[in-house]
């Protein structure tokens, strides 16, 4: 794991046998046995039932390192310590990620299919965007970790709420329409000069999509 293991001294380990209150759910208990502990990593006072559900949380949502909950803590939660917390399904997983973290020195990430989230390696270098996960087969975005969005940026893909904007997107992909630089406005040619002017009054070439002021090379009308 990236942290280095630290383990607090003896003597500044709190009294366990004293009630604690729960930093998460806000609940004062009496019982010492209902207190997580970190393998002494660190201290911060959790019930079981709370860190059982944070693990579990962070695991489906395919966080490797589970930082400690406590808001100024920079340490995790060790794996070990937290084996007999999860089910023995959700901590397989986990190792299993554990270990392809540590291991493997490629770009990775995870399908956002989540009935999938196979990992998924960039073994070709350079900027991959868009992918298809081997295992569901479905299409995303490798650099912003989301279903493709076809000829919609980034940045524009979390603003797509309608199915319709999808299924315009990957329409307008699959006819290779142009986009207006500056208003960002689709452009269909069907023939003539490839030199546009959009309504917002921006030249363009719809060959390239730069911005122009004039015509550059020799375009077929077609």
């Amino acid at each position: 794991m990236g942290n280095t293991l630290q383990k607090i001294q003896e003597d500044e380990l709190p009294d366990e046998s004293q009630p604690f209150c729960c930093k998460i759910c806000m609940e004062p208990l009496l019982l010492p046995s209902t207190k997580f502990k970190n393998q002494n990593l660190c201290v911060h006072p959790f019930c079981i039932d709370c860190i059982t559900r944070y693990i579990s949380v962070k695991l489906v949502d395919n966080v490797i390192e589970i930082p400690c909950p406590f808001p100024t803590c920079n340490q995790f939660l060790d794996p070990i310590g937290c084996r007999n917390l999860v089910d023995s399904e959700l901590f397989d997983k986990w190792s299993e990620k554990l270990c392809e973290y540590s291991v493997l020195g490629l770009t990775r990430c995870y399908c956002p299919n989540r009935n999938c989230s196979a990992l998924i390696l960039d073994e070709c270098g350079g900027v991959a965007t868009r992918s298809k996960c081997p295992n569901c087969k479905r299409l995303f975005c490798f650099q912003c970790k989301l279903p493709w969005h076809a000829v919609f940026q980034c940045e524009e893909s979390g603003a797509l709420r309608d199915k319709n904007d999808v299924v315009f997107g990957k329409l307008a992909e699959r006819k290779k329409w142009q986009r207006c630089p500056k208003c960002r406005s689709f452009v269909q040619l069907s023939d003539g000069c490839r030199f546009i002017t959009c309504r917002c009054r921006a030249n363009f070439c719809y060959n390239c999509g730069m911005r122009v002021d004039r015509p550059h090379g020799r375009w077929p009308n077609i």
